[in-house]
């Protein structure tokens, strides 16, 4: 029973999510894709924290540049 209420709230929560991103201009849906990939690469050559912020922040920069 647990499971099942653990797998609603995070589709519920996925669900609201992904409805914000719906009217996000061009350099936004950029940047917020600069972010995930600039921290996850971040972390795999870090491994830590700082490093995965560090990551997503030079991501989301460059992401915003990209036309």
């Amino acid at each position: 029973m647990k499971l099942r209420i653990k797998k609603m709230v995070f589709l519920v929560a996925l669900a609201s999510a992904l409805s914000a991103c719906a009217d996000m201009t061009t350099a936004q849906r950029h940047a917020a894709a600069g972010a995930v990939v600039g921290g996850v690469t971040g972390n795999l050559i870090g491994g830590d924290t700082g490093a995965t912020l560090g990551g997503a922040a030079l991501g989301g920069v460059f992401g915003s540049q990209i036309k």
